[in-house]
């Protein structure tokens, strides 16, 4: 008997669903990756809005006072969120140090989540830029700056505004490119 030839198999559209996908996805990443743009820019919903409404205590051994939402009113204020445990607060601390010097700003500091002898020691070695440190022990302070990690640095202007989020460390390219720019805007805004 002649068994009659089967009709060759046609692809079914569903089993070519996860490569079209892949396409899809592949050809996004692409445009996302020629358009351009910092991949490491995060924006922050805080730029524009007041800083934060927070009490910290003053980090114990240095002297200084504490930091409170009200201490950012007056006059543009650099705050930088650091700890003694963070390499990279480590590499743009000359640039912190270079920063106090500047007399448009007040550069304050949060320390996050440290321990207090080991924050003291690390500026007692490295030399304390700052006008005033907030210890935010359990991070709340830091979760309602929107703290992704250390280091960060906001600056704030006269009326408590948040006008500038810097992630990551200030190098010397970050404090010429980024940084000066913001407080001179930021100070600006006050005229």
């Amino acid at each position: 008997m002649n068994e009659a030839p089967t009709p060759p198999r046609r692809p079914r559209p569903l089993l070519l669903l996860p490569l079209v996908l892949f396409v899809a996805l592949a050809a996004v990443f692409l445009i996302r990756l020629e358009a351009g743009g910092d991949p490491d820019a995060i924006p922050s919903a805080l730029v524009g809005k007041p800083a934060p409404t927070f009490d910290l205590p003053p980090l114990e051994g240095t002297g200084l006072p504490g930091l409170a939402s009200a201490d950012l009113k007056g006059r543009v204020t650099v705050v930088n969120i650091f700890a003694s445990w963070c390499g990279p607060c480590r590499l743009e601390h000359p640039q912190l140090i270079e920063l106090a010097r500047d007399n448009r700003i007040r550069l304050v500091g949060i320390n996050y989540k440290d321990v207090t002898a080991n924050a003291t020691g690390f500026l007692d070695e490295l030399g304390n830029p700052y006008a005033a440190i907030g210890v935010d022990s359990n991070g709340r302070a830091a979760i309602d700056w929107g703290v992704y990690g250390v280091p960060e640095t906001f600056i704030v202007d006269a009326d408590g505004i948040i006008r500038h989020k810097q992630i990551g460390p200030i190098d010397e390219a970050v404090l010429t490119s980024t940084i000066l720019p913001a407080i001179a805007a930021a100070a600006g805004s006050q005229q």
